[in-house]
């Protein structure tokens, strides 16, 4: 949870953080969606190859970009995967 306090905090600057930022919500089927606005960051122009992880009914991630958005999707155990895809994502354009 840090990793992402601190992403957010060093994209805020009086704009982004007013039209774009970062949103998780819960599902019905239960389960969990994070969508983070990618427009005015370093990653809006990024290639993302989509995640697909279907384990079980109840642990599943689906992950891609749409519209300059990270969007990911997953089961009601699967909160925490989802960040680190993004942060492992993020990390892993910092190295190359």
């Amino acid at each position: 949870m840090k990793w992402i306090e601190d992403w957010f905090s060093e994209n805020c600057d009086g704009n982004w953080e007013h039209s774009q930022g970062i949103k998780i919500s819960t599902l019905d089927n239960p389960g969990w969606s994070v969508s983070i606005n990618l427009e005015g960051t370093s990653l809006e122009s990024e290639t993302f190859t989509p995640v697909i992880i279907e384990r079980s009914e109840t642990d599943w991630v689906q992950c891609n970009i749409q519209e300059m958005t990270f969007k990911g999707y997953g089961g009601i155990h699967n909160l925490n995967e989802l960040l680190i895809i993004f942060r492992q994502w993020t990390e892993s354009l910092e190295i190359s």
